[in-house]
């Protein structure tokens, strides 16, 4: 027990020192850090129940998600009955005519039907583990073809893109420069976003309301400068307004380069006219594709579209190489860098639309902080003083290590950049009151070996070596709890977990390491006959 070695005793003060000081910048009035350098005051994040903020809820457009299928769909069949290189195992079809939940088309030559359906199979998969297809293939008359999307594809791909868009939505949130969010979806087709201390949700909307689906397509059809567009285009052509609604463009179906081909956007400035605009850089592949299709068009023009709607349509004077372009489009600062976020990180897998907002408030959170440090106080108040009038030297020692598990707990989640919510709160107060637990425990054992005639030394060994087992042995269970609830909760949830886990391993060192540390140092000095417990 006294066997308490000096290097043992320099480790557990710097742990604790350590603690104290990690902890200083969230304890001490801002006034009083705001001079320090940035990496020395790490402070705990306050959640959006505590700071205020904003939540928005968005939803997949569902009908979007099967127009998409149907368009890759729609390619799929025409490569794969164009066979291999050359054209000798071409299969000729008429056109495909679509639907919102199926395609169809004709096959020219009824002997071919088997060989179409086995190469259509190849399309499709299984959806999960149901066994059914993500589309079924049903010939008809012997020579028409009709595809329809299966309920269980349909499914599978809406989950599969609402996992994308999460990750997509919380890459543009992170680039905003916003600490802690909390981004989750809910349901099939759902994600709610949470950014604390943001209190003007515009921003964050237009952001998380843009698909960021580039496109770059050439215009087919350059009607000389007064004359309208026509109506109609041509084959292989649509038309597309202009984002500013000022205008039309009539460009090829066919996509000539798109934002996946991108490596790099960043917000600058024309320097012709000083406007904002989105400076983009391909990848080495779209690089090549991109100087090609320019050397191939000298004097023709092509349209940047963003989202299905035309930004620009300039002129190609010269092959553009080197891989670099500009997009302009009457960009203001804002949302010239909002669009460099969305296209750095990458483009929705699904339309999402906004159906909920809701700012939060800081003034409840700022009452909850209060009522929180109020009960926080009484609690650590009341244990210290119960733990001195029961326990004496032993409960003064009990008290110190609370204290020191106090500011280890803030300590480590201002170092791991936690977030502090309401229930968080909840389970600060909660491991106040389970910190001495463990002391109790101690203190109670050493009482029952003095009760049974052992010498002092022999029943302070008998009662932390004899408890101990018992402290661990719970608190594995709770931290086991904990790791559940941060698994499988949500934001508020995790948040208790996180700090009920950190006040779990730090009472634990606190309460038997510290405290015995105490107790050895204080028994070797004073070598008493009896002690009061």
């Amino acid at each position: 027990m006294l066997d308490f070695p000096r290097w043992k005793t320099i480790l557990v003060s710097l742990a604790v020192v350590l603690g104290a000081i990690l902890a200083a910048p969230t304890l001490l009035p801002s006034q009083w850090t705001d001079g320090w350098p940035e990496s020395l005051r790490p402070k705990v994040n306050l959640g959006l129940d505590l700071a205020g903020g904003s939540h928005i809820m968005l939803e997949a457009d569902i009908l979007d998600v099967r127009k998409q299928r149907i368009d890759a769909m729609e390619r799929s069949i025409r490569e794969a009955m164009r066979g291999q290189p050359g054209g000798a195992d071409d299969i000729s079809i008429g056109d495909l005519v679509r639907s919102a939940n199926s395609i169809s088309f004709l096959v020219r030559d009824s002997s071919k039907i088997d060989e179409v359906r086995e190469r259509l199979n190849a399309l499709t998969t299984g959806a999960g583990l149901s066994g059914e297809r993500t589309w079924t293939i049903e010939v008809r008359d012997s020579t028409r073809v009709v595809m329809t999307q299966t309920r269980a594809g349909l499914d599978q791909f809406v989950t599969d893109a609402m996992v994308g868009a999460r990750d997509i939505v919380e890459k543009r949130v992170n680039a905003l420069g916003t600490r802690e969010p909390t981004i989750v979806l809910q349901g099939n087709d759902r994600i709610v976003v949470q950014v604390p201390g943001l209190q003007d949700p515009k921003d964050l909307k237009d952001l998380l309301g843009k698909t960021a689906r580039l496109e770059f397509r050439m215009v087919t059809v350059d009607p000389a400068a007064g004359e309208p567009v026509p109506a109609v285009p041509p084959v292989g052509s649509e038309v597309v307004p202009y984002a500013n609604g000022q205008g039309m463009e009539i460009v090829s179906r066919q996509v000539m380069i798109s934002g996946d081909q991108l490596e790099d956007a960043q917000q600058g400035f024309d320097q012709q006219t000083g406007r904002a605009v989105v400076n983009i850089t391909f990848n080495s592949q779209g690089a090549t594709i991109f100087s090609r299709v320019t050397r191939e068009n000298v004097g023709k023009r092509f349209a940047m579209l963003l989202d299905g709607q035309v930004l620009s349509a300039p002129s190609i004077n010269e092959p553009i190489n080197g891989g670099n372009a500009q997009i302009s489009g009457g960009f203001t600062t804002e949302s010239a860098n909002a669009l460099a976020i969305s296209l750095k990180s990458g483009a929705l897998p699904v339309k999402l639309t906004v159906v909920e907002e809701r700012t939060v408030g800081p003034d409840l959170g700022k009452e909850s902080i209060e009522k929180g440090a109020i009960a926080a106080a009484i609690a650590t108040l009341l244990t210290l003083g119960f733990m001195l009038v029961v326990y004496g030297r032993f409960g003064l020692y009990a008290d110190i290590a609370l204290v020191f598990n106090i500011l280890m707990i803030v300590g480590a989640m201002a170092i791991m950049g936690s977030t502090l919510t309401l229930p968080g709160i909840a389970g600060f107060v909660l491991t106040i009151g389970a910190a001495v637990d463990a002391n109790v425990l101690i203190n109670e054992r050493i009482r029952e070996e003095l009760n049974r005639g052992r010498k002092p030394l022999a029943a302070i060994e008998t009662g932390y070596t004899e408890a101990s087992r018992a402290i661990f042995d719970a608190n594995i269970t709770n931290v086991i709890a904990a790791a559940l609830m941060f698994a499988f909760g949500t934001g508020p949830i995790k948040g208790f977990a996180v700090v009920l886990t950190i006040g779990i391993i730090t009472s634990v060192f606190t309460a038997v390491t510290v405290t015995r540390m105490f107790v050895a140092r204080w028994f070797r000095s004073a070598r008493p006959a009896t002690i009061n417990i």
